[in-house]
């Protein structure tokens, strides 16, 4: 089974328009656990146009399934996941003013940022997560993500969510993820998944550990329910087998 976690920043951008606590973020968090989620991932901004700093705090207090904080290895978002200390750190590499995460690490150029932010982030105790885009290492070794000493990835799912019956694109999923996982890491995935494509990844590449999805889910519980949406997808996750 592929575990779903479901990224609740859309909630905490509705509770933003309006101010005040409306939706609460956290009862919201503890409903999606009730109907069966397997973590909460949220991607803090500096400009907290969503996700709060102390939403991290109250998150962390009440989250009692997987807590997964997503953002740019920085020297602010260190210091924060040391406080926090949440069970998984998801890295990405998109700059603060960016709407939402549009690349992978490409381990060239920012390879000495990654090293220096695992390092750093090995004392929380979280499994650590690199956001990878598969394009960036069709001709590439994947030993250099493990030398980071990250312990999984993340594909960066919007080629595949942008063409879900692209045999071609597939298949590069499904080869960087084969490699990623014979030497020892683990394989998540995220961005733009949704109710109409999640199904022929999880199919093609099985052993996915977790999926994170959150705009698509929450667009479809506006016309479908919470519940019942919660019910389609994790019915799409269960169908996997390691």
């Amino acid at each position: 089974m592929t575990k779903l976690s479901v990224n609740i920043n859309k909630i905490a951008t509705i509770r933003n328009a309006r101010g005040g606590n409306n939706p609460d973020l956290i009862k919201m968090a503890r409903l999606i656990e009730d109907l069966g989620a397997h973590g909460i991932t949220v991607h803090p901004r500096p400009d907290e146009r969503h996700i709060r700093r102390a939403d991290l705090f109250m998150l962390k207090q009440h989250v009692r399934t997987e807590f997964n904080v997503e953002g740019y290895p920085s020297d602010d978002f260190i210091a924060l996941m040391h406080e926090i200390r949440p069970q998984q750190i998801t890295l990405v590499p998109d700059p603060p003013d960016v709407i939402t995460s549009n690349a992978g690490f490409k381990l060239k150029d920012d390879l000495d940022l990654v090293l220096h932010a695992v390092d750093r982030l090995k004392p929380c105790g979280s499994r650590i997560s690199l956001f990878i885009d598969p394009v960036d290492f069709i001709d590439r070794d994947v030993a250099v993500i493990k030398q980071t000493g990250a312990d999984r990835i993340e594909l960066y799912t919007k080629d595949y969510a942008d063409y879900p019956h692209c045999d071609k694109t597939l298949t590069r999923y499904l080869d960087v993820a084969q490699r990623a996982q014979a030497i020892g890491l683990g394989i998540n995935a995220g961005h733009d998944l949704s109710l109409e494509n999640l199904s022929p990844l999880l199919t093609a590449i099985p052993f996915i550990a977790e999926v994170s999805i959150g705009h698509a889910l929450i667009c479809d519980a506006l016309l479908l329910g919470l519940p019942e949406t919660m019910r389609r997808y994790l019915a799409l996750t269960a169908k996997t087998i390691h």
